[in-house]
């Protein structure tokens, strides 16, 4: 092989080209860097390919740039296979599309919202398919109990529920404890102290017991049960039990969905609980008072069982947005380990987006209420 080269006679606007060597991929060298440097004030260029060698694509595409596709055709005449391979890259260098006008920023910005809308939208109508073939699931599994897969409950009620104890307890006990300081510091300014426990109690069995008892169950459960449901989508496992004649919903859906409508309100249970004793904890060795005073003071309130029922109530729905969504996203997982992590992402955060805005709807409503 023969090292690309070339000689250039003239000077100015119009110069005479000489080639020799081997304008090829392995030839080219730095000479594709000279050769754009020697003709770039060039604007007439006479072309001599006595000397050419073999000639390819990228020696062809070398050319087309140093002579900004200013060479003459029928300078090939002598060459027609060489000529050709020139033709087919100046043609798609130079004569190809025109790059692309990039819009301005107010444009690509109202485009992106327009899309997100259009995205949300059609999230919007497949969680709306989701919850109707869900419905038709659950009054198939009403009327038809003996279809309930029992093994599968008791194991996801196990995974989603008892497993999730320990963080749940230990987490409230410590929101109970900050509370506690929060409230401690507060009141003992204006004298009032001991309206501490109040304090713990109505946000602890009202508002946090079961609000971070459900954020943690969103970033735990959900996203295990859309990685679950959603590598069994992956590997078409999915598709197999509707060979099979088993029901997708009733054998990976429903088991998940009740045990988190089983567990919630005993987690939350559990999580007021914690977080009362973490209070009590803080009321004691701040504030001097004992556990006696601190229960009985709190079995006083006019009110304690309400905020109790209210903390409760908002339980179940809660529950069932997060298995809902959990397994939705779980679904909508494509055959790709992206679309995976997509949708694990996706369910945590829209679990905790619902459970914030439902606690948001819960709040006004028992207002409304007075209750």
């Amino acid at each position: 092989m023969t090292p690309a080269d070339f000689d250039i006679a003239g000077k100015g606007d119009a110069v005479r080209l000489r080639l020799t060597g081997d304008w090829t991929t392995g030839g080219l060298g730095r000479t594709a860097g000279r050769l754009e440097s020697a003709l770039a004030g060039a604007s007439s260029i006479e072309l001599d390919i006595s000397g050419l060698g073999r000639l390819d694509t990228a020696g062809a595409l070398a050319l087309v740039r140093a002579s900004r596709c200013s060479l003459p055709a029928e300078a090939w005449a002598t060459r027609p296979e060489a000529g050709r391979i020139y033709a087919m890259v100046q043609r798609l260098g130079c004569e190809g599309v025109p790059p692309t006008r990039r819009s301005d920023p107010i444009t690509r910005s109202f485009a992106r919202i327009g899309h997100g809308l259009i995205d949300a939208g059609q999230e919007a109508m497949l969680s709306l398919a989701f919850l109707g073939r869900l419905i038709v699931a659950v009054g198939v599994m009403l009327r038809r109990p003996g279809r309930i897969r029992w093994p599968a409950w008791v194991s996801q009620t196990e995974r989603a529920g008892l497993d999730a104890l320990p963080i749940v307890v230990v987490t409230n006990f410590f929101i109970g404890a900050v509370v506690a300081f929060i409230g401690a510091d507060l009141l003992t300014e204006f004298g009032a102290a001991v309206f501490t426990v109040e304090l713990i109690a109505v946000s602890v069995l009202r508002e946090f017991a079961v609000v971070i008892t459900a954020v943690l169950l969103a970033g735990r459960s959900a996203s295990a049960f859309a990685a679950e449901v959603g590598s069994m989508r992956m590997n078409q496992e999915v598709d197999a039990m509707r060979v099979m004649g088993v029901d997708p919903f009733q054998a990976l859906v429903i088991p998940r969905l009740a045990a988190l409508l089983v567990m919630l309100p005993l987690l939350t249970f559990a999580g007021m609980v914690a977080g009362l004793f973490g209070g009590m904890v803080v009321g004691w060795t701040q504030l001097n008072l004992g556990p006696a005073f601190f229960l009985d003071r709190i079995a006083q309130m006019p009110d304690v069982t309400n905020h109790l029922v209210v903390g409760l109530s908002k339980a179940p729905v809660f529950a069932l947005v997060v298995a809902a969504i959990g397994c939705r996203q779980g679904m909508a997982v494509a055959g790709d380990v992206e679309s995976l992590g997509r949708r694990v992402t996706a369910a945590v955060v829209q679990a905790i987006f619902a459970i914030i805005l439902l606690d948001a709807v819960f709040a006004l409503m028992f207002l409304e209420l007075n209750y």
